[in-house]
Protein backbone atom coordinates (compact mmCIF):
# COMPACT_ATOMS: atom_id res chain seq x y z
CA UNK A 1 0.00 0.00 0.00
CA UNK A 2 1.17 3.25 -1.27
CA UNK A 3 1.80 5.72 1.91
CA UNK A 4 2.64 8.99 -0.04
CA UNK A 5 2.23 10.33 -3.07
CA UNK A 6 2.78 13.63 -4.72
CA UNK A 7 0.04 14.42 -7.28
CA UNK A 8 0.59 18.13 -9.55
CA UNK A 9 -2.13 19.79 -10.86
CA UNK A 10 -2.74 19.10 -14.37
CA UNK A 11 -4.92 19.86 -17.39
CA UNK A 12 -8.38 18.26 -17.35
CA UNK A 13 -8.29 15.44 -19.54
CA UNK A 14 -10.39 12.40 -20.75
CA UNK A 15 -10.12 9.38 -17.90
CA UNK A 16 -7.89 6.84 -19.29
CA UNK A 17 -10.05 4.15 -19.60
CA UNK A 18 -12.36 6.44 -22.09
CA UNK A 19 -9.27 7.28 -23.88
CA UNK A 20 -8.64 3.78 -24.77
CA UNK A 21 -12.16 2.76 -25.84
CA UNK A 22 -12.36 5.60 -28.14
CA UNK A 23 -9.30 4.30 -29.46
CA UNK A 24 -10.50 0.52 -29.56
CA UNK A 25 -13.78 1.69 -30.95
CA UNK A 26 -11.73 3.80 -33.94
CA UNK A 27 -9.81 0.80 -34.30
CA UNK A 28 -12.54 -1.80 -35.25
CA UNK A 29 -14.60 0.58 -37.28
CA UNK A 30 -10.87 0.21 -39.68
CA UNK A 31 -10.82 -3.06 -39.44
CA UNK A 32 -14.54 -3.29 -40.40
CA UNK A 33 -14.33 -1.07 -43.28
CA UNK A 34 -11.78 -3.22 -44.69
CA UNK A 35 -13.53 -5.97 -44.41
CA UNK A 36 -16.54 -4.50 -46.39
CA UNK A 37 -13.76 -3.34 -48.84
CA UNK A 38 -12.83 -6.52 -49.51
CA UNK A 39 -16.02 -8.27 -49.59
CA UNK A 40 -17.33 -5.81 -51.98
CA UNK A 41 -14.67 -6.96 -54.49
CA UNK A 42 -14.41 -10.42 -53.57
CA UNK A 43 -14.53 -11.60 -57.36
CA UNK A 44 -11.16 -10.07 -57.28
CA UNK A 45 -9.69 -11.97 -54.54
CA UNK A 46 -8.67 -15.96 -54.53
CA UNK A 47 -9.06 -18.47 -51.38
CA UNK A 48 -6.53 -21.50 -51.29
CA UNK A 49 -9.47 -23.22 -49.37
CA UNK A 50 -12.09 -23.59 -51.55
CA UNK A 51 -11.17 -20.47 -54.39
CA UNK A 52 -14.11 -17.95 -53.17
CA UNK A 53 -14.36 -15.27 -50.57
CA UNK A 54 -17.52 -14.80 -48.04
CA UNK A 55 -17.67 -12.53 -45.47
CA UNK A 56 -15.94 -14.25 -42.83
CA UNK A 57 -12.92 -14.52 -45.47
CA UNK A 58 -13.45 -10.98 -45.92
CA UNK A 59 -13.00 -10.23 -41.97
CA UNK A 60 -10.44 -13.38 -41.62
CA UNK A 61 -7.99 -11.44 -44.61
CA UNK A 62 -8.70 -7.70 -43.01
CA UNK A 63 -7.41 -9.13 -39.77
CA UNK A 64 -4.51 -10.62 -40.85
CA UNK A 65 -3.49 -7.55 -43.35
CA UNK A 66 -3.95 -4.91 -40.56
CA UNK A 67 -1.88 -7.11 -38.52
CA UNK A 68 0.84 -7.30 -40.32
CA UNK A 69 0.74 -11.05 -40.36
CA UNK A 70 -0.02 -11.94 -43.80
CA UNK A 71 -0.53 -15.83 -43.75
CA UNK A 72 -1.01 -16.01 -47.86
CA UNK A 73 -3.82 -17.95 -48.09
CA UNK A 74 -6.11 -15.36 -49.86
CA UNK A 75 -4.64 -12.88 -52.35
CA UNK A 76 -5.25 -10.39 -54.42
CA UNK A 77 -5.56 -11.64 -57.85
CA UNK A 78 -7.49 -8.95 -60.05
CA UNK A 79 -5.70 -5.86 -61.04
CA UNK A 80 -8.67 -3.45 -59.40
CA UNK A 81 -8.13 -5.99 -56.08
CA UNK A 82 -4.43 -5.01 -56.16
CA UNK A 83 -4.87 -1.41 -56.87
CA UNK A 84 -7.30 -1.30 -54.43
CA UNK A 85 -4.86 -3.21 -51.80
CA UNK A 86 -2.67 -0.23 -52.45
CA UNK A 87 -4.77 2.93 -52.28
CA UNK A 88 -7.43 2.01 -49.86
CA UNK A 89 -6.14 -1.22 -47.65
CA UNK A 90 -2.56 -0.30 -47.05
CA UNK A 91 -3.56 3.46 -45.57
CA UNK A 92 -5.93 1.57 -43.44
CA UNK A 93 -3.14 -0.36 -42.30
CA UNK A 94 -0.99 2.22 -41.00
CA UNK A 95 -3.68 3.45 -39.91
CA UNK A 96 -4.72 0.52 -37.43
CA UNK A 97 -1.33 0.68 -36.51
CA UNK A 98 -0.73 4.45 -35.54
CA UNK A 99 -3.87 3.59 -33.08
CA UNK A 100 -2.88 0.35 -31.61
CA UNK A 101 0.91 1.46 -31.52
CA UNK A 102 0.03 5.45 -30.09
CA UNK A 103 -2.00 4.03 -27.24
CA UNK A 104 0.78 1.62 -26.39
CA UNK A 105 3.45 4.07 -26.83
CA UNK A 106 1.25 6.21 -24.48
CA UNK A 107 0.65 3.93 -21.12
CA UNK A 108 3.97 2.87 -21.42
CA UNK A 109 5.21 6.42 -21.39
CA UNK A 110 2.67 7.77 -19.33
CA UNK A 111 5.07 6.99 -16.20
CA UNK A 112 8.59 8.42 -17.75
CA UNK A 113 6.87 11.58 -18.11
CA UNK A 114 5.31 11.93 -14.47
CA UNK A 115 8.67 11.02 -13.14
CA UNK A 116 10.12 14.20 -15.24
CA UNK A 117 7.17 16.36 -13.97
CA UNK A 118 8.09 15.49 -10.31
CA UNK A 119 11.78 15.95 -10.85
CA UNK A 120 11.52 19.07 -12.62
CA UNK A 121 9.17 20.38 -9.67
CA UNK A 122 10.84 19.26 -6.92
CA UNK A 123 14.39 20.89 -8.40
CA UNK A 124 12.45 24.21 -9.13
CA UNK A 125 10.30 24.59 -5.82
CA UNK A 126 11.97 27.53 -3.52
CA UNK A 127 9.95 29.09 -0.99
CA UNK A 128 6.83 28.45 -0.96
CA UNK A 129 4.17 27.59 1.02
CA UNK A 130 3.12 24.19 2.39
CA UNK A 131 -0.44 23.37 3.91
CA UNK A 132 -0.91 20.49 6.08
CA UNK A 133 -4.46 19.88 6.25
CA UNK A 134 -6.65 20.84 3.43
CA UNK A 135 -10.21 21.68 5.21
CA UNK A 136 -12.38 24.38 6.18
CA UNK A 137 -8.96 26.30 7.66
CA UNK A 138 -6.56 25.32 5.43
CA UNK A 139 -8.63 26.11 2.54
CA UNK A 140 -9.74 29.42 3.96
CA UNK A 141 -5.80 30.16 4.65
CA UNK A 142 -4.22 29.71 1.57
CA UNK A 143 -7.13 31.58 -0.53
CA UNK A 144 -6.31 34.09 1.66
CA UNK A 145 -2.75 33.93 1.25
CA UNK A 146 -3.07 33.50 -2.65
CA UNK A 147 -5.53 37.10 -2.69
CA UNK A 148 -2.47 38.70 -1.59
CA UNK A 149 -0.71 37.50 -5.01
CA UNK A 150 0.99 34.11 -3.82
CA UNK A 151 1.05 32.29 -6.81
CA UNK A 152 -0.70 28.76 -7.05
CA UNK A 153 2.38 27.22 -8.43
CA UNK A 154 3.89 28.09 -4.81
CA UNK A 155 1.52 26.22 -3.16
CA UNK A 156 1.42 22.33 -1.98
CA UNK A 157 -1.14 20.82 -0.25
CA UNK A 158 -0.60 17.60 2.23
CA UNK A 159 -3.67 15.25 3.13
CA UNK A 160 -4.07 11.61 4.29
CA UNK A 161 -7.01 11.72 1.29
CA UNK A 162 -7.04 11.07 -1.63
CA UNK A 163 -10.25 12.78 -2.67
CA UNK A 164 -8.89 15.95 -0.51
CA UNK A 165 -5.56 15.90 -2.31
CA UNK A 166 -7.75 15.73 -5.71
CA UNK A 167 -9.94 19.18 -4.65
CA UNK A 168 -6.61 20.73 -3.77
CA UNK A 169 -5.79 19.43 -7.48
CA UNK A 170 -8.66 21.05 -9.10
CA UNK A 171 -7.72 24.66 -7.94
CA UNK A 172 -4.31 24.49 -9.02
CA UNK A 173 -2.42 23.34 -5.91
CA UNK A 174 0.56 20.44 -5.85
CA UNK A 175 -0.89 17.90 -3.54
CA UNK A 176 1.23 15.11 -1.75
CA UNK A 177 -1.13 12.51 -0.34
CA UNK A 178 0.07 11.18 3.11
CA UNK A 179 0.08 11.36 7.22
CA UNK A 180 1.99 14.70 7.54
CA UNK A 181 3.07 13.80 11.45
CA UNK A 182 5.43 11.37 8.80
CA UNK A 183 9.37 13.37 8.14
CA UNK A 184 9.46 11.32 4.45
CA UNK A 185 5.85 12.60 3.94
CA UNK A 186 7.36 16.48 4.72
CA UNK A 187 10.30 15.38 2.90
CA UNK A 188 8.19 14.94 0.21
CA UNK A 189 6.48 18.09 0.03
CA UNK A 190 10.01 19.61 -0.01
CA UNK A 191 9.38 21.38 3.57
CA UNK A 192 12.94 22.19 3.87
CA UNK A 193 12.89 24.73 1.30
CA UNK A 194 9.87 26.03 2.44
CA UNK A 195 8.90 29.69 3.50
CA UNK A 196 6.23 29.02 5.71
CA UNK A 197 4.13 26.33 6.85
CA UNK A 198 0.05 26.36 7.55
CA UNK A 199 -0.83 23.95 9.82
CA UNK A 200 -4.35 22.98 9.87
CA UNK A 201 -5.59 19.52 10.78
CA UNK A 202 -8.55 18.09 12.34
CA UNK A 203 -7.03 17.12 15.72
CA UNK A 204 -4.82 19.31 18.29
CA UNK A 205 -2.19 16.43 18.95
CA UNK A 206 -2.12 16.29 15.14
CA UNK A 207 -1.11 19.80 14.72
CA UNK A 208 1.47 19.73 17.76
CA UNK A 209 3.55 16.53 16.08
CA UNK A 210 2.89 18.08 12.55
CA UNK A 211 4.53 21.71 13.53
CA UNK A 212 7.38 19.18 15.56
CA UNK A 213 8.35 17.59 12.89
CA UNK A 214 8.00 20.90 10.57
CA UNK A 215 10.33 22.55 13.05
CA UNK A 216 13.09 19.99 13.17
CA UNK A 217 13.05 19.59 9.19
CA UNK A 218 13.19 23.60 8.54
CA UNK A 219 14.45 26.14 10.82
CA UNK A 220 14.02 28.96 9.25
CA UNK A 221 10.61 28.82 7.95
CA UNK A 222 7.25 30.95 9.26
CA UNK A 223 4.85 28.17 11.07
CA UNK A 224 1.13 29.25 11.21
CA UNK A 225 -1.05 26.70 13.16
CA UNK A 226 -4.45 26.01 14.35
CA UNK A 227 -5.62 24.71 17.37
CA UNK A 228 -9.36 24.04 18.51
CA UNK A 229 -8.74 24.26 22.45
CA UNK A 230 -6.61 27.95 23.75
CA UNK A 231 -5.11 25.04 26.59
CA UNK A 232 -3.55 23.03 23.37
CA UNK A 233 -1.67 26.51 22.42
CA UNK A 234 0.86 26.97 24.43
CA UNK A 235 2.05 23.40 23.62
CA UNK A 236 1.86 24.22 19.98
CA UNK A 237 4.71 27.08 20.40
CA UNK A 238 7.03 25.16 22.31
CA UNK A 239 6.95 22.78 19.40
CA UNK A 240 8.15 25.78 17.58
CA UNK A 241 4.98 27.56 16.02
CA UNK A 242 5.55 31.08 15.27
CA UNK A 243 2.33 31.64 15.73
CA UNK A 244 -1.31 30.07 16.85
CA UNK A 245 -4.47 30.77 16.12
CA UNK A 246 -7.52 29.16 18.58
CA UNK A 247 -10.46 28.41 16.37
CA UNK A 248 -12.91 27.90 18.37
CA UNK A 249 -12.04 30.50 20.46
CA UNK A 250 -11.76 32.97 17.62
CA UNK A 251 -15.03 32.32 16.47
CA UNK A 252 -16.77 32.79 20.13
CA UNK A 253 -14.85 36.51 20.30
CA UNK A 254 -16.31 37.08 17.09
CA UNK A 255 -19.78 36.09 18.05
CA UNK A 256 -19.78 37.68 20.92
CA UNK A 257 -18.41 40.90 19.55
CA UNK A 258 -21.16 40.47 16.91
CA UNK A 259 -23.69 40.39 20.09
CA UNK A 260 -22.50 43.46 21.62
CA UNK A 261 -22.10 45.40 18.06
CA UNK A 262 -23.53 43.52 14.83
CA UNK A 263 -21.86 46.13 12.76
CA UNK A 264 -18.36 45.59 14.24
CA UNK A 265 -18.75 42.11 13.81
CA UNK A 266 -19.26 42.83 10.10
CA UNK A 267 -16.35 45.18 10.12
CA UNK A 268 -14.27 42.55 11.72
CA UNK A 269 -15.17 39.87 9.55
CA UNK A 270 -14.53 42.11 6.56
CA UNK A 271 -10.82 43.03 8.09
CA UNK A 272 -9.78 38.96 7.92
CA UNK A 273 -11.31 38.64 4.38
CA UNK A 274 -8.39 39.72 1.90
CA UNK A 275 -9.42 41.08 -1.10
CA UNK A 276 -12.68 42.75 -0.41
CA UNK A 277 -13.45 45.91 1.46
CA UNK A 278 -11.23 46.97 4.02
CA UNK A 279 -8.06 44.94 4.22
CA UNK A 280 -5.22 44.91 7.18
CA UNK A 281 -1.90 44.89 5.57
CA UNK A 282 1.43 44.24 6.69
CA UNK A 283 4.11 46.57 5.08
CA UNK A 284 7.34 48.25 5.42
CA UNK A 285 8.29 52.12 6.33
CA UNK A 286 9.05 54.29 3.24
CA UNK A 287 11.75 56.57 3.08
CA UNK A 288 9.29 59.27 3.10
CA UNK A 289 7.61 58.10 6.58
CA UNK A 290 11.09 57.98 8.28
CA UNK A 291 10.68 60.50 11.36
CA UNK A 292 7.03 60.81 11.22
CA UNK A 293 4.30 59.56 14.01
CA UNK A 294 2.25 56.61 13.02
CA UNK A 295 -0.94 59.06 12.92
CA UNK A 296 0.79 61.41 10.07
CA UNK A 297 1.05 58.43 7.80
CA UNK A 298 -0.88 58.38 4.56
CA UNK A 299 -2.65 55.03 5.76
CA UNK A 300 -4.54 54.00 8.74
CA UNK A 301 -1.88 53.01 11.13
CA UNK A 302 -2.70 49.65 13.72
CA UNK A 303 0.42 48.85 14.63
CA UNK A 304 4.33 49.46 14.36
CA UNK A 305 6.26 45.96 14.42
CA UNK A 306 9.86 47.04 15.77
CA UNK A 307 12.20 44.19 15.74
CA UNK A 308 10.45 41.38 17.18
CA UNK A 309 7.72 43.42 19.82
CA UNK A 310 4.46 44.19 17.98
CA UNK A 311 3.56 47.97 19.17
CA UNK A 312 0.37 49.84 19.60
CA UNK A 313 0.00 52.92 17.56
CA UNK A 314 -0.47 54.97 20.36
CA UNK A 315 2.20 53.22 22.23
CA UNK A 316 4.67 55.92 23.76
CA UNK A 317 7.61 53.94 22.96
CA UNK A 318 7.23 54.27 19.23
CA UNK A 319 7.92 57.68 18.93
CA UNK A 320 9.18 58.46 15.51
CA UNK A 321 8.66 55.58 12.59
CA UNK A 322 12.48 54.17 11.25
CA UNK A 323 13.21 52.47 8.42
CA UNK A 324 13.31 49.41 9.74
CA UNK A 325 9.80 49.62 11.36
CA UNK A 326 7.06 47.61 9.33
CA UNK A 327 3.56 48.86 9.65
CA UNK A 328 0.46 47.18 10.26
CA UNK A 329 -2.50 49.04 8.21
CA UNK A 330 -6.12 48.95 7.22
CA UNK A 331 -6.51 49.73 3.36
CA UNK A 332 -8.89 49.60 1.44
CA UNK A 333 -8.76 46.76 -0.69
CA UNK A 334 -7.77 46.61 -4.58
CA UNK A 335 -6.30 44.16 -7.10
CA UNK A 336 -3.07 45.36 -6.64
CA UNK A 337 -2.93 44.88 -2.67
CA UNK A 338 -0.14 42.56 -1.26
CA UNK A 339 0.86 41.99 1.64
CA UNK A 340 4.89 42.71 1.56
CA UNK A 341 6.27 38.85 3.53
CA UNK A 342 8.40 39.54 6.39
CA UNK A 343 11.05 36.49 6.40
CA UNK A 344 12.03 37.09 10.14
CA UNK A 345 10.30 34.55 12.28
CA UNK A 346 7.58 36.03 14.40
CA UNK A 347 7.97 36.76 18.59
CA UNK A 348 6.93 33.28 20.85
CA UNK A 349 5.33 33.50 23.55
Amino acid sequence: MVTHQVVLPRKVVERPIRQVGKRLIMALLVLLTTAVVVYSDREGYHDDSDGSVDLLDAFYYATVTLSTTGYGDITPVSDAARLVNIFVITPLRVLFLIILVGTTLEVLTERTREEWRLNRWRSTLRDHTVVIGFGTKGRSAIRTVCATGLKKEQVVVVDPSSKVIDAANAEGYAGVIGDATRSDVLKRAEVHKARQIIVAPQRDDTSVLVTLTARQLNRSAKIVAAVREEENAPLLRQSGADAVITSSGAAGRLLGLSVLSPAAGMVMEDLIQQGSGLDLVERPVVRGEVGKSPRETDDLVVSVIRGHRVLGYDDPSVGTLQLTDRLITIVRASPGTQVTPDTRPLPRG
